[in-house]
């Protein structure tokens, strides 16, 4: 097995959080959908915005990677949703599903012999597609790590989980 095969496996492991760390799904599953707009003691945000953070910010990773009409978002407020903006059922699952499409997306790149993992993005500042994944990777593992703190302190964790 090629060293770039082996270096890709590791990417998708990690952008599949894989290894150390619960996975996206893991920290998801049977969320109580009653709770997806309750702000957790001390915390100024809801559950949903965490995830919409978490989809925001890759696919903001994603656009950067993919082409060079990319336009950065402004930070911290596109990365979030509104302090006040709530989710219904549908928009919880338009988060979900449009984490999950973006991640096949990242993977399928990542897969892909003919991509350059070191290749500089032309359009950014020096940085590479594998320095991009690596950083999707990190940020993701980091929130989703805090999105199952926050099920503990709630208390949204099912029995089995608890």
């Amino acid at each position: 097995m090629s060293e770039d095969t082996i270096l890709r496996e590791h990417i998708r492991d990690l952008l599949e959080g894989k290894g150390a760390h619960m996975n996206f799904d893991e920290a998801v599953a049977n969320f109580p959908l009653e709770h997806i707009n309750t702000r957790p003691p001390n915390v100024s945000y809801t559950p949903w915005h965490l995830l919409e953070h978490i989809r925001i910010a890759q696919r903001d990773i994603l656009d950067f990677m993919r082409g060079t009409d990319y336009v950065e978002l402004a930070w911290p407020a596109e990365y979030w949703p509104a302090e006040d903006e709530q989710a219904d059922r549908a928009r919880w699952e338009k988060t979900l599903h449009g984490f999950r499409a973006d991640l096949q997306e990242l993977l399928q790149m990542a897969a892909d012999p003919k991509l350059d993992l070191y290749q500089k993005i032309p359009h950014g500042s020096g940085q590479t597609m594998l320095r991009e994944f690596l950083v999707v990777a990190d940020h993701n593992a980091y929130h989703i790590g805090e999105f199952a703190i926050l099920r503990q302190v709630m208390g949204t964790w099912t029995s089995e989980r608890s």
